[in-house]
């Protein structure tokens, strides 16, 4: 056991003189945001870090995992003609229960119908022509998005496939003391909106809460959360390391580009001043585009060549963002 700790602590010493070597390479960095599906993944799928996600997943299910097997670590590059949906990560347990989670950073409007496809597809490809139903496992979707959509007050809400209640001319007293509520235990989604996470009382939290203070970059919590929870604390590490690193965030600003210019192939980046020949309208869009792109942390000089303005002008823009 002294062994083990004193290798672990080794390995702790190294990760963090790794990170501070890349920070002196680089005469500090502006940390990226965990919140990009791009970084959520590579920090959470990324060899190496499985008890990290393995402690997230216990945080948001409420119970003990033994061990995880992520089944695709790989990040695919994107093409025009790709969907943006190659960036979650699928996640096996020790009891064959299967998950898929994902870091949803924009509403696309279609978020109920994403996860109830991606479920459907869970189930549909556990089971090969043949084998018995019984052989099926417990399929769990879990979203994390960025905005809030749905119309409740706690910022995690759990969704499973339950009975209504009988319908009174219907009802039959068959002499069941007690009904079964879960028409499936197959099937269960996660939604987490960050937006929903407040702050409060730091010795109430529970360890999700410890997580949303990372995904919400709440400094103090983030502090806090490092102190009682080492898995909190190494994803840090790694976050800080990509932040660092200069061909992370070449990599980073890559997929934020392609993915800009996927919206504007597909005609999704405009929707204000749509009237053509409209400057202010033009000038209005320049403006939300490049408080987006802020947000995402991406270099002044992409965001200069992206909309057109100058760089006096980006600098007043960061001024306005809360």
């Amino acid at each position: 056991m002294v062994k083990k700790d004193i290798e672990s602590k080794k390995s702790e010493i190294l990760e963090e003189n790794a990170i501070a070597k890349e920070i002196k390479k680089n005469n500090g960095f502006k940390r990226l945001p965990i919140t990009n599906d791009y970084i959520f993944k590579r920090i959470f799928a990324y060899e190496g870090n499985e008890s990290i996600l393995k402690d997230l997943l216990e945080a948001i299910l409420k119970i003990n995992i033994q061990k995880i097997q992520i089944k695709n670590p790989e990040i695919v590059p994107f093409t025009k003609e790709e969907k943006r949906g190659l960036l979650d990560i699928k996640v096996k347990l020790d009891n064959g229960t299967i998950i898929d989670i994902e870091m949803q950073m924009k509403n696309e409007k279609n978020t109920e119908e994403r996860s109830t496809m991606y479920l459907g597809k869970m189930i549909s490809e556990q089971l090969q022509s043949g084998e018995e139903y019984n052989l099926l496992k417990k399929s769990i979707v879990i979203f994390i998005t960025n905005y809030n959509f749905l119309k409740r007050n706690s910022y995690h809400n759990v969704g499973k496939m339950k009975f209504d209640d009988a319908i009174k001319e219907e009802y039959v007293d068959v002499g069941y003391v007690k009904e079964d509520e879960i028409a499936s235990k197959y099937l269960e989604i996660h939604y987490i909106e960050l937006p929903k996470f407040v702050k409060r009382n730091p010795e109430k939290y529970t360890k999700l809460d410890q997580w949303m203070c990372l995904f919400t970059q709440n400094r103090e919590g983030i502090e806090m959360a490092e102190k009682e929870n080492k898995e909190i604390k190494r994803a840090v590490r790694a976050l800080d390391f990509i932040s660092a690193d200069e061909k992370e965030r070449e990599r980073y600003n890559s997929i934020i580009m392609a993915e800009y210019n996927r919206k504007v192939t597909e005609g999704k980046v405009r929707e204000e001043g749509r009237e053509e020949g409209r400057e202010e309208g033009a000038e209005e869009e320049k403006i939300k585009i490049a408080k987006e792109m802020l947000k995402e942390n991406m270099q002044i000089e992409i965001i200069m060549k992206i909309t057109k303005l100058t760089k006096e002008e980006i600098l007043e823009i960061e001024k306005t963002i809360v």
